[in-house]
């Protein structure tokens, strides 16, 4: 990794989806000694809070296509050093998030996004619609949260 960090020109960052804090912590720490500025970013959504934490330079979250002022207050607050107000704004999001789990991953980003209104098309096979429990429970969560009326 700190060999592609260095030494590839067009390798200017990673997005960490693993979920592993260690691994994310250890892209930060192995990179941030080299040669260029290279970029780390988290990129599960429930751990954007914990990725700043680590040293990571922002996030690539899917929640943010859906509810952008939340993932970005999470960010933004972090850097204005209101520790306390970025956990809370990441534990809002997170059973949002966590309720998508329940679909499909491209499916549940579109169900999501069609109930903000957003006219993202149907879902294309081998993907199927989500069932209705599972689509209610993710609207639960977004009320829950106030991120739907």
């Amino acid at each position: 990794m700190t060999r592609l960090a260095d030494d590839v020109d067009n390798i200017v960052g990673i997005k960490d989806s693993s979920g592993d804090m260690t691994l994310t912590s250890e892209f930060v720490r192995l990179t941030k000694t080299g040669k260029k500025d290279f970029k780390v970013f988290g990129g599960k959504d429930t751990l954007i809070y914990g990725a700043l934490a680590h040293g990571a330079d922002g996030a690539i979250a899917t929640t943010a296509n859906m509810f952008p002022e939340l993932v970005v207050s999470i960010y933004e607050k972090y850097r204005a050093g209101d520790l306390k107000g970025s956990l809370e704004a990441q534990f809002l999001l997170n059973p949002v998030r966590i309720s998508m789990d329940r679909a499909s991953f491209p499916v549940a980003t579109k169900d999501m996004a069609r109930l903000m209104g957003l006219d993202v098309g149907d879902p294309f096979l081998p993907n199927l619609p989500t069932s209705g429990d599972v689509l209610e429970h993710m609207k639960k969560k977004m009320r829950e949260a106030g991120l739907l009326a």
